[in-house]
């Protein structure tokens, strides 16, 4: 397919065009713009749902993983009237996000050359109250150590079972998993990333030879670090099922924790080179067995502060 064509998409009630599909954007695996606006159109039952409502940071790479990365926050002003935007502080004004609620927007932000999306811990329907509505801890191996990814994700779900709060996983796409707690949007960023990071701290005492808080990498040696800043304002974090610009073209997949005890589970296990696969990773649910009742930190913060 000629990159200088165009192609058309059908996604929801619109007809989507993408520009260049024969672009190629993953060169190791030969992937075009088309096979990620492909992919993003398939996925979008599973993908909208996790984004909707939600201000996205865009990672664009339009001359495909080996050229320049745009990390976009603004709506540039020729998107379309039909992509949502929502206005939100920051400090000294205001930014106005890009919201991606339905599946026209999915495939065209992949025409966009956007191949990650990554979005907010709240969801934007309240602009003057942003509160989160997730917590999330990333573990950072130092080095391509996925054993003692899965070996940290226990200790990390142990703890948060004695806080009595419920967790999910996430495979990154690059080299460790995120660990997810639903919150109920009472807490503000603040108090969330201050518990998230208590937390850590207490697990990183209790496994001082492997874990870590420490926020240089000249400090962390060989121990996997406990990465706690995503819970900041505005921060944000890569979305399920997202595509990561990385060698193969791995994409990042909630898993449960039973399938964290397989041995051959990677942070890549899934790719755009395996539409199928993924989608049969999606439609398995692999969150359908923890609540996503979001929980209040109040009562969790009086049972740590029991264990220090």
């Amino acid at each position: 397919m000629s990159d200088t064509t165009t192609v058309t998409m059908k996604a929801g009630n619109r007809t989507v065009t993408v520009h260049r599909p024969g672009k190629v954007l993953f060169p190791d695996c030969g992937l075009t713009k088309a096979d990620v606006a492909d992919y993003y159109r398939r996925m979008a039952a599973f993908t909208v749902p996790q984004l909707r409502g939600r201000p996205l940071m865009l990672e664009r790479r339009p001359d495909g993983t080996e050229g320049p990365r745009f990390m976009q926050k603004d709506t540039p002003a020729h998107y379309p009237e039909w992509v949502r935007r929502v206005r939100v502080p920051k400090e000294g004004g205001t930014v106005t996000h890009t919201v991606c609620d339905n599946s026209a927007t999915l495939v065209f932000l992949a025409d966009q050359a956007c191949l990650t999306l990554h979005r907010w811990l709240s969801r934007a329907d309240r602009a003057d109250r942003l509160r989160p509505d997730r917590l999330i801890f990333d573990l950072d191996p130092p080095g391509d150590d996925f054993p003692a990814v899965r070996e940290a994700a226990h200790r990390l779900g142990e703890l948060l079972d004695q806080l009595r709060l419920p967790s999910t996983l996430m495979t990154t796409g690059s080299k460790g998993v995120h660990v997810i707690v639903p919150l109920d949007r009472n807490t503000t960023f603040d108090d969330s990333r201050a518990f998230a990071r208590e937390v850590a701290e207490v697990l990183a005492a209790r496994h001082p030879d492997d874990l870590t808080t420490a926020a240089r990498k000249q400090a962390r040696g060989d121990r996997l670090y406990l990465d706690v800043g995503r819970n900041a304002y505005a921060q944000t974090a890569v979305a399920p099922w997202s595509a990561r610009a990385r060698e193969g073209a791995p994409v990042a997949a909630p898993v449960s924790w039973e399938q964290l005890d397989d041995k051959q589970l990677t942070a890549r296990t899934w790719s755009l080179t395996d539409i199928d696969g993924v989608l049969e990773q999606a439609r398995a649910n692999p969150w359908s067995g923890v609540s996503s009742r979001g929980r209040a930190l109040g009562p969790a913060r009086g049972r740590l502060r029991a264990l220090r």
